[in-house]
């Protein structure tokens, strides 16, 4: 029996050792297919979890955005005030002065000054802010991974201080010669109108973007220029030195210089401003309503170019909508700006591009 299974085995003793030869290459094959698969796992795994981690960071520092903006706009608002100072010129007309007619003059052109400058300002400082801060956002995400050396950080406490420390160009320089083009426009638009010729709500939009388009007609200078000092002498001044610390917040500075010169935040800032006007336009709209009881204007679906009002009762409504525009609480103007589909993806993107490390930029 035994040498008839051994005679057996040596007629297929090729077909015994390819078939074991199969086997353990199976077994092999299996165990390094697993081993793969569980890296891939674990590869997948860690990605994911960097990812929500991102995504995580990403959305607090979006409600920081929201909130330093609520936080800034009280010191946005006091300062268009202090260059346009209308509530002097209306205590000044209870006094009943001989020279009236010319001070209400004042009145229609600075109230629709600090109006229109409010929706300007408040718009680019949304856009500013959100570009800012997820700048520094990106690189504190890059700063806190594995990995990454605490002994070079991207953005130190310091830097971070004297890099947004540069958004009091929006609130001093830029204000001032952003209020200086706007009146110039307003004055060319408005300055003929007399305070008795009725304007409808449409004919106030049509001055409106009149004005709109003479203040954003430069082509030498951009609407970017108000929101950050242009020249290097003055970047260099705002960094206040040549520490190692004033290099990087130059350099955070040039970097947000390049954001602001792109296309995708000029589209980004214009998108904002047709909100702003749009929603001061709502605003305006509830003081050009028919009474109640007046039916036949009402019912049109044009009422709104059928009421008229005489120019002089419209200067104190827009005297008064910079408290509605630059308001703290959060109000329609502001969420309108803060919770655009747009500016959210502009945020992102932003993000994206200072929170990617750079050689897998390269």
């Amino acid at each position: 029996m035994f040498s008839s299974v051994w005679n057996f085995i040596k007629r297929h003793k090729k077909k015994f050792i390819f078939t074991g030869a199969v086997v353990g290459g199976a077994y092999l094959l299996g165990k390094y297919a697993q081993k793969k698969i569980k890296e891939v796992q674990e590869k997948e795994a860690t990605e994911y979890i960097a990812q929500a981690r991102r995504q995580f960071h990403f959305e607090s520092n979006q409600r920081t955005c929201n909130m330093t903006v609520l936080s800034m706009l009280p010191s946005l608002r006091e300062a268009v005030v202090a260059q346009l100072n209308s509530e002097s010129l209306t205590a000044l007309l209870k006094t009943k002065p001989a020279n009236k007619l010319e001070i209400w003059e004042d009145l229609k052109i600075i109230s629709f000054t600090r109006t229109i400058v409010a929706v300007y300002s408040t718009c680019m400082l949304v856009v500013l802010l959100r570009v800012q801060l997820n700048i520094i956002g990106g690189y504190l995400y890059l700063d806190n991974s594995v990995g990454k050396s605490v002994m070079s950080p991207l953005a130190p406490p310091d830097v971070q201080q004297q890099y947004l420390s540069s958004i009091q160009h929006l609130l001093g320089d830029g204000l001032t010669e952003l209020i200086t083009v706007v009146k110039k426009a307003v004055q060319n638009s408005l300055g003929g109108v007399s305070l008795k010729q009725s304007l409808s709500l449409l004919e106030l939009e049509q001055q409106l973007s009149w004005i709109r388009a003479e203040v954003e007609a430069d082509s030498d200078r951009s609407l970017s220029w108000y929101l950050l000092a242009d020249d290097e002498n003055a970047l260099a001044d705002q960094a206040c030195g040549l520490t190692e610390n004033d290099v990087m917040t130059i350099r955070l500075l040039n970097e947000t210089r390049d954001m602001l010169d792109s296309p995708d935040f000029t589209t980004v800032l214009n998108i904002c401003l047709n909100r702003g006007f749009s929603r001061l336009l709502d605003n305006l709209a509830e003081f050009f309503r028919s009474p109640p009881g007046d039916s036949a204007p009402s019912a049109a679906p044009d009422s709104l170019s059928v009421v008229s009002l005489p120019l002089a009762k419209i200067v104190p409504i827009i005297n008064g909508q910079i408290n509605t525009i630059c308001s703290e609480t959060p109000s329609h103007f502001v969420q309108d700006l803060l919770l655009n589909d747009r500016v959210k993806e502009f945020a992102a993107n932003v993000y994206e591009a200072f929170s990617t490390p750079q050689e897998l930029q390269k």
